[in-house]
């Protein structure tokens, strides 16, 4: 038979702080667990169906990018006042 010590007879019984705590803790990581797997069932579909919009649509060329035009130097002109003192 088993030595019999207070560690064998006896089992330690948790706080109820620490089974609120648990339980607290295995519901946020419940949520947690869900929240991803929805995550990442829609990541896969929106890849799938980029991928399907992108072997349908036709090859086109990138519009090239609008350039500006180069700043004039009469801006200062505008104001009326010439540039010199007083």
């Amino acid at each position: 038979m088993a030595r019999l010590t207070k560690e064998t007879m006896f089992k330690k019984t948790s706080t109820r702080a620490e089974t609120l705590l648990d339980k607290t803790t295995r519901a946020a990581q419940e949520i947690i667990d869900d929240e991803t797997e929805l995550r990442a069932t829609k990541t896969a579909r929106l890849r799938k169906a980029r991928l399907e919009r992108e072997a349908t649509a036709p090859a086109t060329p990138p519009k090239a990018a609008r350039t500006r035009k180069a700043a004039t130097a009469g801006k200062a002109g505008k104001t009326g006042k010439t540039g010199t003192g007083s």
